[in-house]
């Protein structure tokens, strides 16, 4: 090996490396707030994340893009959390990824296609909105000096992209806040205020449910609702970084590692996950991550951290985190789809399937069950209306 061999693959090695610790940090902010809205502790959020992304890194079909705990996932499994209990969680988490092994070897992911794309605005602008319901709780009946952290972090969080993207905003936020609370000793609420927090490594285990019909009937419709939504944002999250890296990765290779990632995650106890757009943003765009290396780096580092930085951890106070979590909401929000002026230049099929979409998600709590809303109406104003025009394309973002 020539000696500029080596230094160009140092310097790439480099590259990965510094990659994976950014995400790693970038990942403890939401991955808390997301384990908050799923009603579980912020530990279950956090190894979920470690043993998610460690295990996709072995068995997913495209390099470099993060998977860890995702809102998405967190708003379909928290009405099983609140209704029925962790473990049900855990039985769910582990039906849906073995559902997800069992849609990508039937094929059944190539219908994604055919999802319209006002569909998928409409799921995220539902996301968006579920998103930041969930902090209102937060900001109820707490002390007042909640309000100007939050106040604060949200400046941070909007003036930070603007001096620099070298490190995230999240983090910046996250840690600013933190040594504000800790130093002045302030009496706000703190992560460890919201369940028990350990830094013990999960251990491998079956779901303490009963195996019965009944348990079967209350955790499908979770698991399958994990399994489309997952899949939805990951088939979406890899279109993008295929294009962004100018690679292509195999969409079933991947969706098969979705599923056998939850069902991993499932078994130590973890809520479950899917693709991130925000982290694999930071690690593919941000920071040049390229290879597995920077996602294994990810989740060592994360759980490191975990291990050796716990009461850092649950000093966190939560202003922080539903500081992070309303700009995450608002940023992910297509605030273009509803402007007066696109509702009234678009198709009738998309604004409709659009509008439906949103208006099932919201008193359901379902992504699932909006997107099949709003796949159908789709078809139906369609029919009722030959003449529109087709389904524009359209940039959709997610968290």
């Amino acid at each position: 090996m020539s000696r500029t061999t080596f230094q160009a693959r140092m310097r790439l090695t480099r590259t990965e490396v510094f990659a994976g610790l950014v995400t790693a940090l970038a990942l403890i902010p939401e991955t808390i707030s997301f384990s908050i809205l799923a009603g579980v502790g912020p530990e279950v959020g956090l190894f979920t994340s470690v043993i998610f992304v460690l295990t996709i890194s072995l068995v997913g079909g495209r390099p470099a893009m993060v998977s860890a705990a995702a809102g998405s996932i967190a708003v379909v499994v928290a009405p099983l959390v609140a209704s029925h209990g962790v473990r049900y969680l855990i039985a769910a988490v582990i039906l849906g990824g073995l559902i997800q092994v069992l849609l990508a070897w039937g094929g059944v992911i190539k219908l994604m296609r055919f999802v319209p794309n006002s569909v998928l605005t409409g799921f995220v602008n539902a996301l968006a909105i579920l998103i930041f319901s969930a902090q209102i709780p937060h900001l109820i009946g707490v002390p007042w000096l909640v309000y100007p952290m939050v106040a604060g972090g949200l400046a941070l969080m909007c003036l930070m992209p603007r001096i620099t993207t070298a490190v995230p905003a999240p983090l910046v936020v996250t840690a600013l806040l933190t040594a504000t609370a800790v130093v002045f000793a302030l009496a706000v609420p703190r992560v460890g205020d919201e369940g028990e927090f350990t830094s013990t490594l999960p251990t491998l285990g079956m779901p303490d449910v009963p195996f019965t019909w009944e348990t079967l009937r209350i955790v499908l419709p979770y698991a399958l609702a994990l399994a489309l939504i997952g899949l939805l944002e990951t088939l979406i999250t890899q279109r993008i970084v295929d294009g962004l890296t100018h690679t292509p990765s195999s969409p079933l290779i991947e969706s098969q590692g979705q599923g056998v990632a939850n069902v991993v995650t499932g078994f130590f106890g973890g809520m479950g996950g899917c693709a991130m757009i925000g982290q694999t943003m930071m690690n593919v765009k941000a920071c040049g991550g390229r290879t597995r290396l920077s996602t294994v780096v990810a989740g060592l580092a994360l759980l490191c951290m975990l291990v050796f930085f716990e009461p850092v951890l649950t000093a966190i106070p939560m202003a922080a985190l539903v500081a992070v979590m309303v700009v995450v909401s608002f940023t992910t929000m297509d605030w273009t789809s509803i402007s007066p002026s696109t509702l009234r230049k678009a198709p009738v099929a998309d604004s409709a399937a659009m509008l439906v979409t949103v208006a099932v998600t919201l008193p359901t709590q379902n992504l699932a069950y909006g997107v099949l809303a709003g796949v159908a109406c789709a078809l139906i104003v369609r029919k009722l209306f030959p003449a529109a025009e087709p389904v524009a394309e359209e940039t959709v973002t997610l968290p």
